[in-house]
Protein backbone atom coordinates (compact mmCIF):
# COMPACT_ATOMS: atom_id res chain seq x y z
CA UNK A 1 0.00 0.00 0.00
CA UNK A 2 1.55 3.61 -0.79
CA UNK A 3 1.49 5.70 2.14
CA UNK A 4 1.39 10.01 0.88
CA UNK A 5 4.77 11.48 1.60
CA UNK A 6 5.48 12.95 4.81
CA UNK A 7 4.75 16.90 5.58
CA UNK A 8 8.37 18.40 7.27
CA UNK A 9 6.44 21.77 8.42
CA UNK A 10 3.62 21.88 10.15
CA UNK A 11 1.90 23.43 13.18
CA UNK A 12 2.73 21.04 16.39
CA UNK A 13 -1.23 21.22 17.21
CA UNK A 14 -1.85 19.55 13.80
CA UNK A 15 -0.95 16.17 15.53
CA UNK A 16 -2.90 14.37 17.57
CA UNK A 17 -2.34 13.56 21.43
CA UNK A 18 -1.14 9.58 21.01
CA UNK A 19 0.69 7.18 23.30
CA UNK A 20 4.54 6.94 23.59
CA UNK A 21 6.74 4.28 23.93
CA UNK A 22 10.04 4.57 25.67
CA UNK A 23 13.23 4.76 23.31
CA UNK A 24 15.82 3.30 25.00
CA UNK A 25 19.32 5.83 25.39
CA UNK A 26 22.42 3.98 25.11
CA UNK A 27 25.71 5.50 24.92
CA UNK A 28 27.40 5.55 22.06
CA UNK A 29 30.91 3.27 21.95
CA UNK A 30 32.98 2.14 18.99
CA UNK A 31 30.96 -1.07 20.14
CA UNK A 32 27.44 -0.19 20.66
CA UNK A 33 27.12 1.46 17.38
CA UNK A 34 28.77 -0.80 15.26
CA UNK A 35 26.21 -2.73 12.80
CA UNK A 36 24.41 1.05 12.52
CA UNK A 37 27.88 3.25 11.23
CA UNK A 38 31.10 4.26 13.72
CA UNK A 39 32.21 7.16 15.46
CA UNK A 40 34.19 9.77 13.56
CA UNK A 41 37.13 11.99 14.18
CA UNK A 42 37.91 13.40 11.06
CA UNK A 43 35.58 14.28 9.23
CA UNK A 44 37.27 15.76 6.60
CA UNK A 45 39.28 12.33 5.72
CA UNK A 46 36.21 10.12 6.14
CA UNK A 47 35.09 8.45 2.88
CA UNK A 48 30.39 8.00 2.85
CA UNK A 49 29.55 5.03 1.60
CA UNK A 50 27.53 5.20 -1.49
CA UNK A 51 25.62 2.58 -2.90
CA UNK A 52 25.82 1.23 -6.86
CA UNK A 53 22.85 2.17 -8.45
CA UNK A 54 20.25 -0.97 -8.39
CA UNK A 55 20.19 -2.28 -11.95
CA UNK A 56 16.29 -2.94 -12.98
CA UNK A 57 16.42 -6.10 -14.68
CA UNK A 58 18.61 -9.29 -15.26
CA UNK A 59 21.30 -7.36 -16.76
CA UNK A 60 23.81 -5.69 -14.45
CA UNK A 61 24.83 -2.27 -14.08
CA UNK A 62 28.27 -2.14 -15.66
CA UNK A 63 31.40 -2.19 -13.22
CA UNK A 64 32.22 1.26 -11.86
CA UNK A 65 29.43 2.88 -12.99
CA UNK A 66 25.77 3.76 -10.94
CA UNK A 67 27.77 5.39 -7.95
CA UNK A 68 29.16 8.35 -9.30
CA UNK A 69 26.48 10.85 -7.94
CA UNK A 70 28.85 11.96 -5.22
CA UNK A 71 28.40 13.53 -1.48
CA UNK A 72 27.07 16.48 -0.46
CA UNK A 73 27.43 18.44 2.29
CA UNK A 74 26.29 21.58 4.74
CA UNK A 75 25.41 22.57 8.23
CA UNK A 76 22.33 20.85 10.21
CA UNK A 77 21.38 22.78 12.54
CA UNK A 78 19.32 21.55 15.31
CA UNK A 79 17.20 24.06 17.39
CA UNK A 80 14.14 24.74 19.87
CA UNK A 81 11.61 27.02 19.35
CA UNK A 82 9.68 27.16 22.59
CA UNK A 83 8.67 23.00 22.71
CA UNK A 84 9.65 22.48 19.47
CA UNK A 85 12.29 20.95 17.97
CA UNK A 86 13.14 21.96 14.51
CA UNK A 87 15.46 20.63 11.92
CA UNK A 88 17.65 22.70 8.94
CA UNK A 89 19.77 20.56 6.52
CA UNK A 90 21.77 22.83 4.68
CA UNK A 91 23.01 20.26 2.40
CA UNK A 92 19.61 19.25 0.74
CA UNK A 93 18.36 22.35 1.69
CA UNK A 94 15.52 20.83 4.12
CA UNK A 95 13.44 21.92 6.91
CA UNK A 96 11.68 19.86 9.31
CA UNK A 97 9.89 19.46 12.52
CA UNK A 98 11.50 16.78 14.31
CA UNK A 99 9.19 16.39 17.18
CA UNK A 100 8.07 18.23 20.67
CA UNK A 101 9.28 18.24 24.38
CA UNK A 102 5.37 17.71 25.20
CA UNK A 103 1.71 16.68 23.99
CA UNK A 104 2.11 18.54 20.44
CA UNK A 105 -1.67 19.27 21.08
CA UNK A 106 -0.16 22.09 23.88
CA UNK A 107 3.17 22.46 22.73
CA UNK A 108 4.31 26.19 22.18
CA UNK A 109 6.45 27.43 19.55
CA UNK A 110 6.62 30.87 21.25
CA UNK A 111 8.25 29.75 24.98
CA UNK A 112 9.27 26.80 26.93
CA UNK A 113 6.56 25.39 28.87
CA UNK A 114 8.01 22.13 30.20
CA UNK A 115 11.49 20.93 30.65
CA UNK A 116 13.35 19.77 27.46
CA UNK A 117 14.40 16.42 28.27
CA UNK A 118 13.24 14.28 25.84
CA UNK A 119 12.11 14.47 21.93
CA UNK A 120 8.39 13.23 21.31
CA UNK A 121 9.46 12.13 17.58
CA UNK A 122 6.78 11.28 15.26
CA UNK A 123 8.53 10.50 12.15
CA UNK A 124 11.82 8.04 10.63
CA UNK A 125 13.57 7.99 7.81
CA UNK A 126 16.54 6.22 5.79
CA UNK A 127 18.67 7.19 2.70
CA UNK A 128 19.32 3.53 0.09
CA UNK A 129 21.61 5.57 -1.97
CA UNK A 130 24.50 6.58 0.93
CA UNK A 131 25.39 7.11 4.37
CA UNK A 132 25.51 9.98 6.47
CA UNK A 133 27.64 11.78 9.05
CA UNK A 134 26.64 14.01 11.06
CA UNK A 135 29.73 15.88 13.26
CA UNK A 136 28.91 18.36 16.19
CA UNK A 137 30.64 21.85 15.20
CA UNK A 138 30.07 23.13 19.21
CA UNK A 139 31.50 19.72 21.24
CA UNK A 140 27.91 19.45 22.67
CA UNK A 141 26.53 15.99 23.71
CA UNK A 142 23.76 15.20 21.13
CA UNK A 143 20.98 11.86 21.09
CA UNK A 144 20.43 10.58 17.54
CA UNK A 145 17.69 7.62 17.63
CA UNK A 146 18.28 4.84 15.33
CA UNK A 147 16.63 1.59 13.89
CA UNK A 148 18.46 -1.21 12.04
CA UNK A 149 18.14 -1.62 8.01
CA UNK A 150 14.48 -2.70 6.69
CA UNK A 151 10.90 -1.76 5.66
CA UNK A 152 9.63 -3.64 9.02
CA UNK A 153 10.12 -1.08 11.68
CA UNK A 154 8.47 -1.09 14.46
CA UNK A 155 8.53 0.81 17.46
CA UNK A 156 10.36 -1.85 19.57
CA UNK A 157 13.17 -2.01 17.40
CA UNK A 158 14.26 2.03 17.53
CA UNK A 159 17.15 3.45 20.32
CA UNK A 160 18.76 6.07 20.71
CA UNK A 161 22.68 7.11 20.85
CA UNK A 162 23.64 9.56 23.64
CA UNK A 163 26.78 10.87 21.94
CA UNK A 164 28.96 13.37 24.29
CA UNK A 165 29.82 15.74 21.98
CA UNK A 166 33.75 14.87 21.19
CA UNK A 167 33.04 12.85 17.93
CA UNK A 168 30.54 12.69 15.57
CA UNK A 169 28.11 9.69 14.68
CA UNK A 170 28.09 8.10 10.78
CA UNK A 171 25.32 6.36 9.52
CA UNK A 172 25.40 3.51 6.97
CA UNK A 173 22.97 3.51 4.22
CA UNK A 174 19.64 1.71 4.71
CA UNK A 175 20.05 2.53 8.79
CA UNK A 176 16.83 4.41 9.79
CA UNK A 177 17.10 7.50 11.52
CA UNK A 178 16.08 11.10 12.21
CA UNK A 179 18.04 14.49 12.49
CA UNK A 180 19.94 15.31 15.32
CA UNK A 181 18.45 16.14 18.66
CA UNK A 182 20.99 19.10 20.28
CA UNK A 183 20.72 18.71 24.47
CA UNK A 184 20.85 23.07 24.36
CA UNK A 185 19.10 25.35 22.50
CA UNK A 186 20.62 25.02 18.90
CA UNK A 187 23.59 22.86 17.95
CA UNK A 188 25.23 22.66 14.17
CA UNK A 189 26.60 19.69 12.96
CA UNK A 190 29.06 19.37 9.67
CA UNK A 191 26.81 16.68 7.54
CA UNK A 192 28.01 15.35 4.85
CA UNK A 193 25.68 12.48 2.48
CA UNK A 194 25.15 11.39 -0.66
CA UNK A 195 23.79 13.55 -3.24
CA UNK A 196 20.89 11.34 -4.85
CA UNK A 197 19.81 11.79 -1.00
CA UNK A 198 16.24 9.38 -1.78
CA UNK A 199 14.69 8.84 1.50
CA UNK A 200 12.21 6.26 2.87
CA UNK A 201 10.00 7.61 4.98
CA UNK A 202 7.90 6.20 7.86
CA UNK A 203 4.97 8.40 10.01
CA UNK A 204 5.38 6.29 13.15
CA UNK A 205 2.29 7.94 14.52
CA UNK A 206 0.03 7.68 11.31
CA UNK A 207 1.48 3.73 11.36
CA UNK A 208 1.60 3.02 14.88
CA UNK A 209 -0.58 5.25 17.02
CA UNK A 210 2.07 6.14 18.65
CA UNK A 211 5.16 8.23 19.39
CA UNK A 212 8.14 7.63 20.27
CA UNK A 213 9.64 8.95 23.53
CA UNK A 214 13.67 10.13 23.29
CA UNK A 215 15.15 10.89 26.02
CA UNK A 216 17.67 13.11 25.97
CA UNK A 217 19.00 13.71 29.44
CA UNK A 218 22.51 11.61 30.21
CA UNK A 219 21.77 8.56 31.98
CA UNK A 220 23.01 8.47 35.31
CA UNK A 221 24.45 5.12 34.31
CA UNK A 222 26.88 5.90 31.88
Amino acid sequence: MNQPAPKYIFEANEKPTLELVEVPLIEATEESVRGYGCLVDDPDNFEIEIVTWPAQGWRPVDQDTGNQGGIVEGIFLGEWKGDILMGSNEAVKGHYVLGWSTDPQVASSVRQTVARDRVLLWHLNYHPDGGQLFYPIDKQPFVVPVALAGDDLSPDKVIAFWCDGSRGLYIHPGIWHEGIFPVTDHQRFQDRQGKVHARISCDIGEEFGVYLSVPLARPASL
